[in-house]
């Protein structure tokens, strides 16, 4: 099996009883965690109303985690391009550049911006069974049509847009990202725009997606490196990188295709420690899919406290599926399982555990796993 790199993605989660205020300093202790753990990057989302998740700026957390750390890669998993500009956001990634050259991911999404009506085009899925080729468990696909709709995802757009205005066309919009990041900017009557600090930033533009549409070929279609999002839309991961293979088209940046594919992980000593760990996760991922927003993180108490319903169970289903808990045996099987079904270049870990501990440990104990067993923490 070929070397893979680990990375971490920090959703700045806040355990219930604690504060924004203690999440961001979980946050920063444990991008220097991984650091020395040999992961090759932590990389911040952006989600917004949402009372249990702090990480509402990847550029502000980015600057205060730069700060802290030295050698590892940072980056945003993902801006939300739906309600800012390619100048604001190539100013501020060349901000950070400027102080951290050649440390920074500037990870590129739509989500949370999408106009009303604005259609969705995910490529027909190849996967015609619950089970890739090689065993990886591939639900059904997940609607999200009632969260996109839901009057909190409106005011949460609302809220971020100035009034008046429209999202961008994605495709254009990640165009002017990279005609900025060059210098190669030209408005449509010929006036050049220079971005100081951004024009020439040493950064990654990676573009993230959840399905085999837009985001998967605006990525292929620009030779850009992709990130799939199997921990957010587990069915659709394989037509993800299938639609952004199909796609892609060599460029100065990338010759051939490169890929990340993101998993739900919590390990621990033994099994049973680890599904102890994780029980606080449907309740989590239960309050975002019914669009109230993430709650704060449950302790196991709390989260067995829960009244489940059939409809509960359905909503979240396909992501306890999915969600890799145990020995860090069993976890590293199945993250080398996903690899192989995705055939993926690294591999970004997402863990959440009520004690801040728990998830540093978690994340120590998958490092010194997937070390022994020859995986490189170098990205290419």
């Amino acid at each position: 099996m070929p070397e893979i790199p680990l990375g971490v993605l920090d959703l700045v989660p806040i355990p219930s009883g604690s504060t924004a205020v203690d999440a961001l300093r979980n946050s920063i202790d444990l991008a220097q965690r991984a650091e020395r753990f040999g992961y090759a990057r932590y990389w911040f989302a952006e989600h917004h109303l949402n009372p249990g998740v702090a990480g509402t700026s990847p550029a502000v957390v980015l600057a205060l985690t730069a700060s802290a750390t030295t050698t590892i890669r940072l980056g945003s998993g993902a801006v939300q391009l739906g309600h800012r500009t390619a100048l604001s956001t190539v100013e501020e990634f060349g901000l950070l550049d400027a102080l951290h050259p050649g440390r920074l991911d500037l990870g590129l999404g739509r989500s949370g911006g999408r106009p009303p009506g604005a259609p969705r085009t995910p490529l027909p899925s190849t996967v015609v069974d619950d089970r890739a080729p090689n065993g990886l468990l591939v639900p059904p696909r997940f609607s999200f049509a009632y969260l996109l709709g839901s009057p909190r995802i409106a005011l949460q757009r609302k809220l971020l847009l100035l009034p008046g205005a429209e999202s961008q066309d994605y495709a254009e919009q990640i165009d002017d990202v990279l005609a900025l990041l060059a210098g190669t900017y030209r408005s449509p009557e010929g006036i050049e725009a220079h971005v100081v600090p951004g024009e020439g930033a040493e950064v990654e533009v990676w573009i993230l997606g959840s399905s085999g549409g837009e985001s998967a070929e605006a990525a292929g279609a620009r030779g850009l490196r992709f990130a799939a999002n199997y921990h957010v839309s587990p069915g659709t991961v394989l037509e993800a990188t299938e639609g952004y293979r199909a796609a892609f088209q060599p460029s100065e940046i990338l010759d051939k295709p490169y890929v990340s594919v993101s998993a739900d992980v919590v390990v621990a000593e033994d099994d049973n420690t680890a599904r102890e760990l994780a029980t606080g996760y449907g309740a989590w991922v239960r309050s975002i899919r019914t669009a109230e927003g993430a709650i704060a993180f449950p302790t196991p108490e709390e989260a067995r406290a829960h009244a489940w319903t059939d409809e509960d169970r359905a909503l979240v289903q396909d992501r306890l599926d999915t969600q890799f808990v145990g020995s860090p045996a069993r976890v590293a099987d199945r993250l080398e399982q996903l690899q192989e079904a995705t055939d993926a270049d690294e591999l970004l870990i997402t863990t959440i555990t009520h004690d801040h501990q728990d998830r540093v440990r978690s994340y120590e104990l998958l490092a010194e796993e997937w070390r022994r067993r020859g995986h490189s923490s170098q990205s290419s």
